[in-house]
């Protein structure tokens, strides 16, 4: 909320509700890349981390790429996850909005990307063997999403199965 200038009779002061804070309104893309960088900034100032963030919109989904420094600590695929999600909640509660926001540290999502393709390459070697299936660990809906992208590219069939926490794919073969 904001303070506005006073409208059909209300206080000057009075709190008023912000285009941007309307939850059916999405945010602007450049607003939530600036909030979660300073936001993501923060957090490695707290920590005593140096790093550079760039931030890419990539059709409406804002990207944050941090690099630099030693941010090992920061760049496991679970610690990357939640900070996401925090960095997603901390732009929400600013604009009232849904906020489509990606978090990369150190390098972590091409790092996991290669992990997966490995993964995937495992799966097709095994279909190749005679396994009727192959059943993956769960995953982020990210995650999930990259390896259908693969697995197609491999000439696999994936699907998703389990709610939730367990919400995993399967592949085989096509």
């Amino acid at each position: 909320m904001t303070l506005a200038e006073p409208q059909d009779g209300a206080d000057a002061g009075t709190p008023v509700e912000d285009d941007a804070a309307d939850p059916q309104q999405a945010p602007d893309s450049g607003d939530v890349g600036d909030i979660a960088a300073d936001y993501i900034e923060e957090l490695l100032d707290i920590c005593d981390l140096d790093g550079d963030i760039d931030i890419e919109d990539e059709g409406g989904r804002t990207t944050l790429k941090v690099a630099g420094g030693d941010l090992h600590l920061l760049s496991a695929p679970e610690v990357v996850g939640a900070l996401q999600e925090l960095t997603r909640l901390a732009v929400q509660t600013r604009t009232g909005g849904f906020a489509r926001l990606t978090l990369d540290i150190g390098g972590s999502r091409d790092q996991r990307s290669r992990e997966l393709a490995a993964i995937v390459q495992r799966a097709v070697d095994a279909l190749g063997n005679g396994s009727a299936a192959y059943p993956l660990e769960p995953m982020s809906s990210y995650e999930r999403k990259l390896v259908h992208d693969l697995a197609s590219e491999q000439g696999l069939q994936s699907h998703s199965e389990g709610e939730g926490a367990e919400r995993h794919i399967v592949l085989t073969a096509a």
